[in-house]
């Protein structure tokens, strides 16, 4: 009976270690104390390879009623940003498209089927990141959907804040090392993102 036991306790154990640590995080999106949205992100470890997924949906009335979804696949070997795919849709149409790849030597990045630019320095940092671990001594963060790099600036009290090449500015709040709340700037208008407990 023991030695079944034993052989059991193996064979799960084993197995649980095949399985990819997995995490999910919920977040309301808030304007004027009204949610009008909710942001689903996963982060996901196999072998050395970390993928994220975020999908984004804001449905709003700006003149006339709005629904803005935005996708993100990200791909992060080791600490170095692999790949990226960003895809926004404006009520179902295809609205903007941002792709980031790694090449030998650097970054390729298109944008609605262009090449826009190459970009030299290695990408050890990006936007969807900041839903999962606090910035700690990170100064900037590679914006997926801009193809940019975006200051990060400490404010103290486990708060940051982010500018963007636009000069837009987004305020971050942590809790043991988890985003809890954030405030953007996105142009049209400002909203709150709220974790789900």
């Amino acid at each position: 009976m023991i030695y079944q036991l034993v052989i059991i306790s193996v064979f799960l154990t084993s197995w649980s270690s095949l399985k990819s640590p997995e995490e999910n995080l919920f977040f309301d999106i808030v304007h004027n104390n009204k949610i009008i949205g909710s942001l689903n992100t996963t982060k996901t470890i196999k072998d050395n390879k970390t993928y994220y997924h975020s999908s984004t949906t804001i449905e709003t009335r700006i003149i006339e009623d709005i629904r803005v979804n935005y996708k993100y696949d990200v791909i992060f070997v080791s600490t170095i940003l692999e790949k990226s795919d960003v895809n926004i849709t404006v009520n179902e149409k295809p609205y903007a498209e941002t792709y980031t790849q790694l090449t030998d030597t650097n970054y390729e990045i298109v944008k609605n089927d262009k090449t826009e630019k190459k970009l030299n320095d290695s990408i050890s940092y990006a936007t969807i990141q900041l839903y999962f671990k606090e910035p700690i001594n990170i100064s900037r963060s590679y914006s997926e959907q801009d193809g940019s790099f975006n200051t990060i600036i400490s404010l103290g009290n486990h708060a940051y804040k982010k500018v963007n090449s636009k000069g837009r500015k987004n305020i971050y709040h942590y809790k043991n090392g988890l985003l809890k709340k954030a405030t953007i700037d996105g142009g049209l208008f400002k909203f709150k993102m709220i974790a789900k407990e």
